[in-house]
This record gives structure tokens, C-alpha cells and sequence, in this order.
């Protein structure tokens, strides 16, 4: 029997300096704006606001150690994040409904007002930066920058997994 051949076609560095060069830009000019809308500063909100927010909004209320695990942080890191949120009003802290010692994070009605005051800007950002592209192409591109997320979300999983021991 013939050995199998390795169908994956060959990576050109010329192509992964210009992709790499490319996220690098991206990264810049997402952070420069925040995607935060159409120059309105006021509709700016902070990345880590903003997933939190998001993902108690999808979500629903959840202890800090779930929001954690969800996101692919680290406890301390959602418990600094969620501080400011709570002091601001976006974000309460309630008992939770089984134990009554442990506490859960939920949206609050304002919070969830400052969520989609965001949103709906950041919607408006995104019909302006992608005005004159097909739908089909808005499509491949979400769904190629979702892959991409996913690939790289995937990556910094494995990367924190404890060794296995090797005997």
C-alpha cells in the first residue's frame, strides 16, 4: 500500500506576516475606538465591561467563579473587573437563591440599559465600517473571525491545562 500523502497545502510566510500584520492593526483601531459606536465617546465602554456585561446578559445571573470558567479568566481577575461595575450600578450583587452565603452577579435594569445603549451604537459602527459589503460577505467575515476567536480561545485552553504526568 502507498504511504498517505499530506493533503494540507503548504503555509506561506508572506501570507501569515501580512495576517499577523493585519490582527495587530485590527487590535489597534479596536482599542482606539473601543468599537465603542459612531464617535460617540459617551457609548464608549471598556472590553472587560463589555463581556461581562454581555455574558450576564446571555447568561444570566451567575456566581464569580462560573462568570470566570465562562469567560477563560481567572477568578481574581472577573472579582477586579465586576468592582467598578457594581460601584457604577451596572452590575448587583444578590444572595444566592440556594446558598444564601454565596453571592451571585446579575445585571441590573441599568446595566442592561448602558448594554444596549453600547450595542446599538456599536451595531451602527459596524453597518458603517462594512457599508458597500454584501451579506454574504459580513457573513464569511463573522464567520471566519469567530473561527479565528475560536482557534485562538482553544490554543490558551490548552496552554493552561496542567501536564498530564508522563511515566
Amino acid at each position: 500500500m502507498p504511504p498517505v500523502q499530506d493533503m494540507t497545502p503548504p503555509l506561506h510566510p508572506g501570507l501569515l506576516d501580512a495576517l499577523q500584520h493585519q490582527v495587530a492593526v485590527f487590535a489597534r483601531r479596536a482599542e482606539q475606538t473601543r468599537l465603542g459606536g459612531v464617535g460617540q465617546v459617551r457609548n464608549s465602554m471598556d472590553r472587560a465591561a463589555y463581556l461581562l456585561l454581555n455574558r450576564l446578559d446571555l447568561e444570566g445571573p451567575m456566581g464569580v467563579k462560573a462568570l470566570a470558567a465562562g469567560m477563560g479568566i481567572d477568578s481574581s481577575t472577573v472579582t477586579r473587573q465586576v468592582a467598578p461595575l457594581v460601584d457604577t450600578g451596572l452590575v448587583k450583587r444578590t444572595s444566592h437563591p440556594e446558598d444564601g452565603r454565596a453571592v451571585v452577579l446579575q445585571l441590573s435594569p441599568r446595566g442592561q440599559s448602558r448594554l444596549e445603549e453600547v450595542r446599538s451604537s456599536r451595531r451602527e459602527l459596524m453597518a458603517q465600517v462594512t457599508d458597500g459589503w454584501t451579506e454574504d460577505e459580513r457573513e464569511s467575515f463573522c464567520t471566519l473571525l469567530t473561527r479565528f476567536n475560536s482557534a485562538l480561545s482553544a490554543r490558551q485552553s490548552a496552554a493552561q491545562e496542567p501536564s498530564a504526568p508522563t511515566s
